[in-house]
């Protein structure tokens, strides 16, 4: 079985997204230095993300016009996205709507990553909901040199030091690379 990560890209005081829920400040900074792999976590097998997180991919990437770039990001990755509502769906993506707490869906999130790693991919809220249940094994963060007036929070709840155990701290160009062991 394999682990479930949230690795997000945080400004240095804290936001996944600004007051509009853009992550628009992340794509101004510099990217040079960051490893091969960029933001995307090697070995994911299936993404989770809120609607909101997934409707700003879409708009961004303009995914519904051009659906063969969510093949270049994604293949054929399973994405789970948490919502209450129908949201459009890129020709030949295999997306997922759910909704309710994580705890109802997480038997078909395993199921299908099978072997593989989930990547949480956004919200903090989401995340957060995974180390509710224990759920949670890693925290990636790459902190960018930005910082925001306010926004999307990283991860709008208390996780104690008894359960955050820092695995790596490392400099890729401009941004640090913070990697924590969540225990339940």
């Amino acid at each position: 079985m394999g682990r479930i990560l949230f690795d997000t890209a945080t400004t240095l005081n804290g936001f996944l997204a600004d007051e509009e829920n853009s992550l628009a400040w992340l794509f101004e900074v510099d990217l040079e230095g960051l490893p091969d792999d960029g933001l995307v976590p090697v070995g994911a097998g299936v993404l989770v993300e809120g609607s909101t997180t997934y409707e700003w991919v879409l708009d961004h990437e303009n995914l519904l016009d051009e659906p063969a770039r969510w093949q270049e990001f994604y293949g054929d990755k399973p994405t789970f996205v948490f919502t209450s509502r129908r949201l459009p769906v890129p020709e030949r993506a295999d997306v997922r709507f759910v909704s309710g707490p994580v705890a109802d869906h997480l038997a078909a999130i395993r199921e299908a990553a099978g072997d593989a790693d989930v990547w949480v991919v956004g919200g903090g809220d989401l995340a957060g909901q995974f180390a509710d249940i224990g759920a949670l094994d890693e925290i990636r963060l790459t902190v960018a040199p930005v910082t925001l007036a306010g926004g999307a929070p990283l991860l709008p709840r208390r996780l104690g030091t008894d359960r955050l155990h820092l695995k790596s701290a490392e400099a890729h160009g401009r941004f640090a690379r913070l990697v924590y062991e969540v225990t339940a």
